[in-house]
């Protein structure tokens, strides 16, 4: 392929080829922009369509200047979104910047990038400058966007510090001066005052080129944190092999085309081939793309192993019994401490008492337990016995016996919260020792040898006595 021809591959919009033609003859690299906002600590397989084309610059001996919009994440870019983004601190900014680069050279050449925070220049500048970069642009204008537009128009509020966005971004472009820049086909407005901007400083107008936006995992939306459908370069192998393969065949084809870019003679020839022998071979390529070769062969194996073959994976993680009791009573602690307090309190009658234990014991240990505890504290005439008995009930020392699952799975970590536990048990995706449990108060007592728990397709951990 020609150099223009590579350059232009996947391509949604340039302004435009003729001007990327002419400059490709200066003999000179050509400065190649591209911003990202540390909105979140990880980037995605969607960020992997625009860093695949900065690549392809730089394998053809272009200079990539990587910005970290550590800035501009302050406002929030209002590209493609119908209400307000929420407002991140520096703090936090910073935080989810610090793993940016990292991720980033897993696709591009550390030697052929140039790193640059905008806050380098931006944070130097007065109120005075901010009303002479407001001055560059209209309302009339900004409302040309669409996103703006369909605010407008359905009452929907716009912050007057959205509008400086494109401008914020165009001033990057003129800080720098870049030569081309790249973004998603929601970022074209975005570009296009780039170039705006630095025709009116005097310099050469930046190329605008805008790439496709990649389908989630859902096979509708587009892939982004907002909406759970993503795939991030931080995930581990197994789960980045595990989400490939969820994908659907007709999604299949367009990650061979943005993500490993893929010609459309070669996806012809692949679409005859058998649709999950491609889509094994999908998963293998991208996750050894982002942790390292035979890393994707090895998630392979071990993917045919317990979805072909019906057997465990070789590696799960490991959770000690004793490990796993303590934490689940470590937690109950503040609860006991609050009902303790209560339970001095004046005109404390045994149905409030009952409604308190419950409300400590239910969602961390058996109920049978709150009934167990109620029949020795009925039998006691004085608070201080009734403090006496829970408190022997919940020494630190002691590890109860008996466990409900749902706790079991929460306090390995390996879920977002009890209620996914619970909705994942309840539809009948967990299983013991490959028997599904589908009743949310099932419980598990100390083992004696070792137990596996399948939650879903992909997830299995192991519990040791």
């Amino acid at each position: 392929m020609k150099p223009i021809d590579i350059l232009t591959q996947n391509i949604d919009t340039i302004h435009s080829k003729e001007e990327l033609e002419k400059r490709l003859t200066e003999g000179r690299p050509l400065r190649i922009k591209l911003g990202v906002d540390p909105t979140r600590p990880d980037l995605t397989f969607g960020h992997m369509v625009v860093f695949n084309k900065l690549r392809q610059f730089q394998d053809l001996g272009h200079q990539a200047i990587l910005i970290i919009g550590d800035f501009t994440t302050l406002i929030g870019d209002p590209s493609g979104r119908s209400d307000l983004r929420p407002v991140l601190t520096r703090e936090e900014i910073k935080q989810n910047a610090e793993t940016y680069v990292a991720q980033a050279f897993k696709v591009l050449d550390p030697e052929k990038t140039i790193v640059r925070y905008n806050s380098e220049w931006f944070d130097k500048m007065g109120f005075e400058d901010c009303l002479k970069l407001a001055r560059q642009m209209t309302v009339a204008r900004m409302l040309e966007r669409d996103d703006f537009s369909k605010r407008y128009k359905s009452n929907k509020p716009i912050s007057i510090v959205e509008f400086l966005y494109p401008l914020v971004q165009g001033f990057d472009s003129v800080e720098i001066e870049a030569d081309v820049e790249l973004g998603g086909t929601d970022q074209l407005f975005n570009l296009l005052v780039g170039r705006q901007m630095l025709r009116d400083a005097g310099k050469p107008e930046q190329i605008a080129m805008t790439l496709p936006l990649l389908v989630g995992l859902d096979g509708e939306m587009k892939m982004s944190k907002s909406y759970g459908n993503y795939i991030a370069f931080n995930d581990t192998p197994k789960d980045m092999f595990g989400k490939i393969m969820s994908i659907g065949d007709d999604v299949m084809w367009t990650y061979y085309r943005f993500l490993l870019l893929k010609t459309e003679e070669e996806i012809k020839a692949m679409q005859s081939e058998h649709p999950m022998e491609m889509k094994k071979q999908l998963a293998t390529a991208l996750t050894s793309k982002l942790h390292g070769e035979g890393t994707g062969e090895y998630e392979r194996q071990q993917f045919e192993q317990v979805f072909s073959k019906n057997e465990l994976p070789d590696d799960m993680p490991e959770f000690p019994w004793a490990d796993i009791a303590r934490k689940i009573n470590n937690e109950l602690t503040p609860r006991v401490e609050s009902f303790l307090s209560a339970m001095k309190q004046k005109n404390q009658n045994k149905i409030g008492l009952v409604n308190q234990i419950n409300s400590v014991l239910n969602n961390l240990i058996p109920a049978m337990n709150a009934a167990s505890l109620w029949n020795q504290l009925s039998d006691a005439t004085t608070d201080d016995d009734k403090e006496k008995i829970i408190i022997n009930h919940f020494n630190k020392n002691t590890i109860p016996p008996e466990f409900r699952l749902i706790d079991i799975m929460h306090c390995t970590t390996l879920f977002p919260s009890k209620k996914e536990c619970r909705r994942m048990i309840e539809q009948g995706a967990v299983k013991v020792n490959g028997a599904k449990e589908a009743d949310a108060n099932a419980t598990l007592t100390a083992p004696t040898e070792e137990i596996v728990i399948q939650a879903g397709k992909r997830k299995f951990f192991r519990i040791n006595p």
